[in-house]
């Protein structure tokens, strides 16, 4: 969608070398796995997308379901680029554009996510919201100037801000599922999905692999982790929860184990610009269309990878007691919350490697 950020090859590395930890059994020894085989991709989502294999499979299925996952993502990384229209058809920029003068004739897959995209919307009581493109796209450029030119980085004016919020009713996307098409009845509204599009199309990826009769398999779509099955001799997988302090010379704040789930992490240490010496990192409150201040970061363990990458954000722009109310009323929901002081707090349910 953007150009590829040195970042996203940061992502892959770390998960090849390191998130993915061996799970050592009480007696201290590794339980004998097939070979790993791992595939990567750079062309989707702005970021690396991985598929790992540790089933045992022949080289040619292997391929054949890295190439039917490849496929998927590429349809909607198309579908839900918000920043590129792409031949043969309509995308959420498609939508953008035509916001005020007509409805977009769309395909059904677009119109499935737009549907999701509002579940998600009650669900989090408007704390993951797509309709914040207005105010979302202040501040992506100005984190891009930031980036790009630190000595004239800007934050975006209060009023700004104030005016863009304005055209963030998710009441004004219209969705005629009979016509099969996308309106934005408000001119100035714009649809951003980045908190939620990413793991929904991890997910649609893991139900083909599914279909397919797959386990044992890993997907890692830029740090959106969804394990399929477990490994051959029934363990999980030890995941690594990344300490946003830097210098805190632990990489890791905690270790998780996971099978046949999915773990999202939302952070405050990757996207960010500077301006008078402060961070403001990508995650913006709705509340206060400002960079969310309760944590460093939120990771979510739940079956849905599109329901743990919207939760994520979610539950980054919530305190911990608002959020811990969420998810208890939603069920299935693990939680590993980092605050901005270091402390690490867990739901009850996560799973912590054995040895």
């Amino acid at each position: 969608m953007r150009v590829l950020r040195s970042v996203s090859l940061l992502v892959c590395a770390c998960l090849i070398a390191g998130a993915l930890l061996s799970c050592a059994s009480p007696s201290g020894k590794e339980p004998q796995e097939p070979k790993t085989q791992a595939k990567s991709y750079y062309e989707y989502f702005d970021t690396v997308s991985t598929v790992l294999s540790y089933a045992g499979d022949s080289a040619d299925t292997f391929y054949a379901n890295c190439d039917a996952v490849s496929e998927i993502l590429q349809e909607y990384h198309r579908l839900l680029d918000i920043y590129y229209e792409h031949t043969g058809i309509n995308n959420l920029k498609t939508v953008n554009r035509n916001a005020g003068v007509a409805p977009v004739k769309v395909d059904r897959k677009l119109i499935d996510f737009l549907l999701y995209a509002k579940e998600i919307y009650a669900l989090t009581n408007g704390a993951t919201n797509i309709a914040m493109g207005s105010v979302l796209k202040l501040w992506h450029d100005a984190r891009e100037k930031g980036i790009d030119d630190p000595q004239h980085a800007y934050l975006p004016s209060d009023s700004d801000l104030a005016e863009a919020a304005k055209h963030t009713d998710i009441n004004s996307l219209v969705i005629d599922e009979a016509a099969g098409t996308v309106f934005l009845t408000d001119p100035l509204m714009r649809l951003d999905v980045g908190a939620i599009g990413k793991g929904y199309a991890t997910e649609r990826a893991a139900e083909l692999l599914i279909a397919r009769g797959v386990s044992a398999y890993v997907l890692n779509i830029g740090g959106n982790i969804r394990a399929i099955g477990a490994k051959t001799s029934g363990r999980g997988w030890s995941t690594g929860i990344t300490n946003p302090d830097k210098t805190a010379g632990k990489e890791f704040v905690c270790t998780v184990e996971i099978k046949d789930t999915s773990l999202v992490t939302s952070g405050d240490y990757e996207r960010y610009f500077v301006v008078g010496g402060v961070r403001y990192h990508h995650i913006i409150d709705p509340k206060t269309n400002q960079p969310a201040a309760y944590f460093s970061s939120v990771s979510v363990q739940t079956k849905d990878g599109g329901l743990a990458d919207a939760l994520s954000t979610a539950l980054f722009c919530m305190s911990y007691e608002e959020g811990l109310a969420l998810i208890n009323g939603i069920g299935g929901v693990e939680v590993v919350w980092v605050g901005k002081d270091g402390t690490v707090k867990l739901t009850n349910g996560i799973t912590r490697p054995e040895g």
